[in-house]
């Protein structure tokens, strides 16, 4: 509301002219005065005059009224810049950050939300409240806490659908300078996601490399450590037992080589994982590649590999190296885990699925896994049957490197098995 603030000014007269001029009418008076005394009463002019003259000295020389005039103007009461937050701003306060960011008012409701959040939170759509959403309990006791208290609450959010993920959600109340929390009607939060996905799996990645890959290679130490031993103590003389141990040791080092070699290739898969593959590869020729270089292990474990492709070449973007890798690795573990149906098929189709064109289904006939095993068989160092693994000489991270390879092409892999009825490996590529 404006002030009505009362101005006084004082006027007083600057000099005896202008004093004199104020009393005009009161000089003529005196004047018309002396004149009828002059006239009437016998006074001399000469005398009148003199004492008109007089008269009018002291009149100038008389201190004059103070003229005060009082008025009444609206001045306007100033207003606080930082008294309000400016809603104009929020939108772009909130796509400013590089976190997905959103606005909530006093119902939890969503006022704004960024580019970023709404990539990763799509059903978060404005006037939405963000609990009805996203049912976690966590975050309902955050939004309520700093709500009620006005002080910034944090937390992990773990979620397992659609994709296991860990966000750091910081819910902060959006402040007035001038303004008591608690009396605001238009109180607002400011809730941020701050991805921790990578950093967990990094970490378990870690975690899992000290523990397996000392675990596999624990073993076949041992058993160098233990030869070697009995070959300088007790059959330091015996030719037969010193042939029979090298044979073993040698399988024990090119264990302990592979499991290296598979590390070191995983490694360099994940290092440039983010990079898109910009060669051209023929898949048909690739393919029939594949399986000419398998042919010893399949007539070893006498399987027959059936190749269904089309008769043109078919062209994809991709590494030539690692598509070898990653069809070599998936032929070879029918093979090996599928010989009982003694028919490997491989067939290369054109499909039309979201982007993705080509189809490379890898088939066995052999006695197939149960279904809890299927979801985590692309996991590093997973085993169904480790005994039986280490006996076909498997490392355990054939299945996760070609997992990390499919992804780098921007391309997904499917795997579907019943027990007795073999495993079939889907391979979609861009």
């Amino acid at each position: 509301m404006d002030d009505l603030r009362t101005t006084h000014l004082r006027r007083t007269p600057a000099s005896a002219l202008a004093r004199l001029t104020g009393q005009v009418p009161l000089l003529l008076g005196l004047a018309g005065l002396i004149g009828c005394f002059v006239l009437f009463g016998g006074l001399r002019p000469d005398l009148g005059v003199i004492g008109y003259l007089v008269l009018v000295g002291f009149m100038a020389m008389l201190p004059q009224p103070v003229v005060t005039v009082t008025r009444t103007v609206e001045i306007p009461a100033p207003t606080p810049a930082a008294a309000t937050i400016d809603q104009d701003m929020l939108p772009a306060f909130v796509e400013a950050l590089g976190d997905p960011g959103l606005v909530l008012d006093r119902s939890g409701a969503v006022l704004h939300r960024n580019g970023a959040a709404a990539r990763q939170y799509p059903s978060l759509q404005q006037g939405r409240v963000m609990t009805l959403v996203m049912r976690n309990p966590d975050l309902v006791a955050a939004i309520e806490g700093s709500q009620r208290t006005g002080e910034p609450r944090s937390f992990e959010l773990h979620e397992t659908v659609p994709s296991e993920t860990w966000d750091r959600v910081t819910v902060a109340p959006l402040r007035r300078p001038d303004r008591d929390w608690f009396a605001d009607a238009d109180r607002q939060l400011l809730v941020t996601f701050q991805s921790l996905t990578e950093l967990k799996r990094v970490d378990a990645l870690r975690t899992d490399f000290i523990a397996n890959a000392s675990h596999e290679m624990r073993t076949p130490l041992a058993s160098l450590i233990g030869f070697i031993d009995t070959l300088l103590g007790p059959a330091a003389r015996d030719a037969a037992a010193r042939e029979k141990f090298l044979g073993i040791m040698r399988t024990q080092a090119e264990r302990m080589s592979r499991l290296i070699d598979d590390l070191l290739s995983l490694s360099r898969i994940e290092m440039h994982q983010h990079v898109r593959p910009t060669g051209s590869v023929d898949l048909t020729a690739l393919l029939r590649e594949v399986r000419e270089g398998l042919q010893t292990q399949a007539r070893a474990a006498d399987v027959e590999v059936v190749l269904t492709t089309p008769d043109a070449p078919v062209m994809v973007t991709g590494d030539r190296g690692q598509l070898y890798e990653v069809f070599e690795n998936l032929v070879d573990n029918a093979i090996k885990y599928g010989a009982d149906g003694k028919k490997v098929e491989v067939e290369l189709a054109r499909i039309d699925r979201a982007g993705l064109k080509h189809m490379v289904s890898v088939i066995d006939h052999g006695p197939g896994v149960e279904p809890e095993h299927v979801p985590r068989m692309t996991e590093r160092f997973y085993r169904i049957d480790a005994e039986a693994s280490r006996k076909k000489k498997g490392t355990g991270l054939g299945l996760a490197i070609v997992k990390h390879i499919i992804q780098r092409h921007r391309g997904q892999m499917s795997i579907k098995s019943k027990p007795g009825e073999g495993l079939r490996v889907d391979v979609l590529l861009p």
